[in-house]
């Protein structure tokens, strides 16, 4: 047996026998396993030949056999690339990863043929129970996520701070359905039924004024990518959702990288994402850089769910630093990970949130975490003081962060739960 593959994501290995070991690795990696393995199910079922057929699953170790599909293409048209992946969809199944790097050549009968399905979207809504994303690996019939009509109310402001001469932060607010996108004002509040929301904060960073374009580059973006999610069924939400905000990670982060590599000023450009993604009563969320999310539920208390990409920060995960040590560290603000900024590759970190009526977030950059410690953002949203009770909660968080530091731009997103 030998290493065809071996990356943060998987472990890829061919056996003599030339069946095919895949070992999925990384946070969301039950995930991918789980919808690949529906994928293929699916696609053997519709007498699809040229796609890896599943020969053994493990779940436990997240590992799966399948046969192979030959040796992968270094080279091939564009139009016969696009008529590959199109007729894919005639078997009802859509590629979320459309790349050459997922095309094999198969000898034996001359044929190319597709890997890969751990970002696929099952199209057919009418697929049978046990292939449909509502049941895990197994067959088995997953927990139903019960849909409750709520209401969100959201806040965002940005500020220069003291001391910039300009803004390279960014927020984002949109809902959309079917048939449209409507921007967010600054304040406002509204019905969830028949709509998905989207929020998110970025952080641009480069010379001159590259940051701020790459940060507003970043948000632009956003909606040009989002899906019609509305297309799929109520079971493909969870998986469709995930997938895209893997693909609007990448898209930008090839986009910013190629632009850095093009323009001698925008070399190195980059930006930080905290996207948080609302849709029939979850959050979901993607996030690379040291802007935050942060949860604080109905029943009290605050959590950070998202993980700050500096060496700083891991530290503080391993508990080697607590707050303060980690707020005063002289690395505090090197990136280990950003879209574009010369990363050659990234790994952001999606997951996804059950929420309630009563339950708040908080999108920020880190020039309010500069000015404000965990403890003085939570006071800020639920115990103001009197003087600022009746201010929009970011702005109580910009406004105090300013005041207390301004060293940097801050930006801050409010979303409450109705």
């Amino acid at each position: 047996m030998y290493e065809a593959k071996n990356t943060a994501r998987a472990l890829v290995r061919i056996g003599y026998d030339g069946r095919v070991y895949k070992n999925f690795r990384a946070a969301d990696a039950e995930k991918r396993f789980d919808n690949e393995v529906r994928v293929l199910r699916y696609l053997e079922k519709k007498g699809c030949d040229f796609v890896p057929r599943l020969l053994e699953v493990d779940r436990e170790n997240l590992t799966m056999v399948t046969t192979s599909c030959g040796a992968r293409v270094e080279q091939i048209g564009e139009e016969k690339l696009k008529s590959l992946f199109a007729e894919l969809e005639s078997f009802g199944v859509r590629h979320d990863d459309p790349f050459l790097r997922n095309v094999t050549y198969r000898a034996s009968d001359g044929r190319f043929c597709i890997i890969d399905f751990e970002f696929a979207t099952i199209l057919d809504d009418d697929s049978q129970a046990q292939l449909d994303p509502a049941y895990n690996a197994h067959g088995e019939l997953a927990p139903a996520r019960a849909v409750v009509a709520q209401t969100l109310r959201w806040s965002g402001i940005t500020d220069l701070g003291r001391f910039r001469p300009n803004n390279e932060d960014v927020f984002l607010g949109i809902a959309y359905d079917e048939r449209d996108f409507f921007y967010l004002g600054k304040t406002g509040e509204a019905p969830t039924s028949g709509r998905d929301f989207v929020f998110a904060v970025s952080d641009g960073m480069g010379g001159e004024k590259s940051g701020e374009f790459a940060s507003k580059y970043t948000v632009d973006n956003i909606t040009r990518m989002l899906p019609r999610r509305f297309r799929m069924s109520p079971a493909h939400y969870a998986s469709g959702i995930t997938n895209c905000l893997h693909e609007v990670f990448q898209n930008i982060h090839g986009q910013l990288t190629t632009l850095g590599r093009s323009y001698a000023n925008a070399r190195n450009m980059g930006a930080t994402l905290s996207l948080l993604w609302y849709a029939n009563d979850w959050f979901y969320f993607g996030h690379i850089g040291d802007s935050r999310i942060y949860h604080l539920p109905r029943a009290g208390g605050m959590r950070q769910i998202t993980e700050d990409h500096t060496y700083v920060g891991w530290l503080r995960r391993k508990g080697e630093l607590n707050e303060r040590q980690a707020r005063f560290h002289p690395r505090k603000n090197v990136l280990a990970q950003a879209l574009g900024a010369g990363n050659q590759n990234i790994h952001p970190q999606i997951g996804e949130v059950h929420c309630e009526s009563g339950d708040r977030f908080v999108l920020c950059s880190d020039g309010v975490v500069e000015g404000l410690w965990d403890r003085g953002i939570e006071e800020l949203i639920r115990e103001p003081p009197a003087n600022l009770a009746d201010v929009p909660a970011a702005q109580r968080l910009v406004q105090t962060a300013v005041a207390e530091s301004g060293r940097d731009n801050a930006t801050a997103m409010v979303i409450e739960v109705l």
